[in-house]
């Protein structure tokens, strides 16, 4: 799958109509008021160029405030936080500033580029969509407003297992879509669970391993968000207040589709998220060990992540064991309070790990930190949320102005480190925050 990479976002973007890959790929970069790359100036843009209903949306993290406005308040507290204290949300956040860019001049970094490779396929930038839960009820058929936009775009996005839209329909959105499962409790589940994948044209499987047991999630308790999802007179007056998610995502699901279910966490469609039981539906997962993860690895065929990895011991023995590329990371903060960032464990497991695909999800919101994990080891990073709130504000024109704007940063950051390609980029180019040891640099040392 060869694609080339725009800088900034396609044109399609303000219309909703999802380009072709082809199109996506050769859409000038002047749609959104872009310079050519190779001529010098690329990334910059004029307001006038942008969509007027873009035109607050600069950057990821004003997709979160614009979701903050749409979605009713327990929704917005459901993706937006963690566990407890939140500690874990804001050490990986705050892992980057434990850097800064040591950048080379004159390289001639005409013609810069995202694109990259990633087990052997190719990709217009080093970023995918990761899996989340229940996305559409955030935003209309949200899943699949990602599917659509990933595919255009050319980068991967990965199906979530407790995902209220049939595996089947993705797919049929974007064939090469990714699936990550949650392990289901007995072997006679989980082989009919790969089977379904395996038919629906699954190429690449992700197994989640970090969640044995439910974690803490008392801040969902305190904004009114409950599992199930029960109406209230709190939800329901939120939504009055809200008319743009009630007219545009909550009402025509239930008109279109009826009451959501969890599709895909078994090969036959899961509980209504209203059921009573829904929490057993998620339990059963604390017998997971390397035994069920090998049998996995007979099973299926297919390529192989692991993903909640977090340290190097169990990226090793993941791989032995069959992994063909390892996630880092600590669930978007949502499982256990206090763990360290996935940033910093990054050089550790690259260490140990020199030759295999390692793929960094860990509160990314800028094209410079895409690129501070790249030079720190990673070969590719996983966004989240902000893409979740994309589909929440505008769909699928709202996530391909969001690959647009991270893909944009992260060509920009590249030239400016004195690269072209994310391969290009080194262990060198960053440095740990503070005084520089005096044996740091060597003047002598080319380019």
């Amino acid at each position: 799958m060869s694609r080339t990479s725009p800088t900034e976002p396609p044109a399609a973007a303000a219309s909703g109509a999802a380009p072709s890959a082809p199109q996506a790929a050769a859409a000038p970069a002047a749609a959104a008021g872009e310079k050519r790359a190779d001529d010098g100036r690329a990334g910059r843009r004029t307001m006038a160029a942008i969509p007027r209903r873009f035109r607050n949306i600069l950057s990821l993290a004003d997709f979160e405030d614009a979701a903050r406005r749409r979605l009713p308040r327990p929704l917005f507290a459901y993706v937006s936080g963690g566990v407890e204290e939140n500690r874990s949300i804001r050490t990986a956040a705050t892992a980057y500033d434990d850097y800064v860019f040591s950048p080379r001049v004159c390289a001639g970094v005409a013609g810069a580029s995202a694109a990259t490779t990633l087990m052997g396929q190719d990709w217009a930038a080093p970023f995918g969509i990761a899996p989340m839960g229940i996305c559409a009820m955030n935003g209309y058929r949200a899943d699949i407003a990602m599917a659509r936009a990933a595919k255009a775009a050319g980068i991967p996005m990965i199906i979530s297992g407790s995902s209220l839209i049939p595996l089947e329909q993705i797919m049929r959105a974007y064939p090469e879509a990714w699936f990550q499962a949650y392990v289901p409790p007995d072997a006679a589940r989980l082989a009919a669970l790969l089977d379904r994948a395996r038919t629906t044209g699954v190429q690449t499987l992700v197994i989640t391993v970090d969640s044995p047991v439910g974690s803490n999630r008392e801040n969902n308790l305190r904004a009114g968000f409950s599992s199930p999802l029960r109406p209230s007179l709190r939800l329901a007056l939120d939504g009055l207040v809200r008319p743009r998610w009630l007219l545009g995502t909550f009402l025509p699901t239930l008109w279109r589709h009826g009451i959501p279910h969890f599709e895909n966490l078994y090969a036959e469609r899961g509980v209504p998220i209203i059921a009573r039981h829904v929490q057993r539906e998620f339990g059963g997962r604390a017998h997971f060990n390397w035994d069920d993860f090998a049998r996995i690895r007979d099973l299926w065929k297919g390529r192989l992540v692991i993903k909640g990895i977090l340290h190097p011991g169990d990226a090793v023995r993941a791989v032995g064991i069959g992994a063909d590329a390892v996630v880092i990371s600590n669930h978007g903060g949502r499982q256990l309070d206090g763990t360290l960032a996935p940033l910093h464990v990054l050089p550790h497991i690259r260490a140990a790990l020199p030759d295999t695909p390692l793929i960094l999800d860990g509160a990314i919101r800028r094209g410079t930190q895409v690129v501070k994990a790249l030079a720190l080891g990673a070969d590719f990073v996983l966004v989240g949320r902000p893409f979740n709130y994309a589909a929440a504000v505008a769909e699928q024109a709202g996530v391909a102005w969001a690959i647009g704007i991270l893909q944009g940063e992260v060509t920009r950051t590249l030239a400016q480190v004195g690269v072209r390609r994310p391969s290009e980029v080194a262990s060198a180019h960053v440095l740990p925050r503070g005084p520089i040891p005096s044996d740091t640099f060597n003047p002598k040392e080319a380019p």
